[in-house]
């Protein structure tokens, strides 16, 4: 078990899930149970996923929920993409905020990759064990 505090990819998710709950803040009402609501939960759900994967027995589990992580940052960049074309946030918010969820994106990449390399790694010893 992995504390997800320590984790650099986590920490900047949350700082992002931040971001985009202020960013929302000034959304129409109207958009509350819509866009605004699809905007702080898929941004949550990005560290939400990886707290929940640092918790699970192993790196392969660890893994799969770094790449659903992935599946929310791509959804994120979605709905910050609507929000700006739908004149809600100001293009400078915009590129911040799809910068940060880009460069989570290269981050969980990494992350994903190494975890899957240490998953080999212990089947190819598990295998010459026995």
């Amino acid at each position: 078990m992995k504390d997800f505090h320590q984790l650099q990819v986590w920490q900047k998710a949350h700082h992002l899930t931040l971001a985009v709950y202020q960013a929302t803040a000034t959304f129409p009402r109207e958009e509350l149970y819509g866009l605004t609501s699809q905007l702080r939960r898929s941004s949550a759900s990005i560290s939400a996923n990886l707290a929940e994967g640092c918790g699970r027995n192993g790196d392969a589990e660890f893994a799969r929920f770094c790449s659903i992580a992935m599946g929310s940052a791509n959804e994120l960049e979605y709905h910050l993409l609507l929000a700006r074309d739908l004149k809600f946030m100001k293009q400078k918010d915009y590129e911040d905020l799809s910068d940060r969820a880009t460069e989570l994106k290269r981050m969980l990449t990494g992350l994903f990759q190494k975890l899957k390399a240490e998953t080999r790694l212990s089947i190819a010893k598990l295998k010459a064990e026995s």
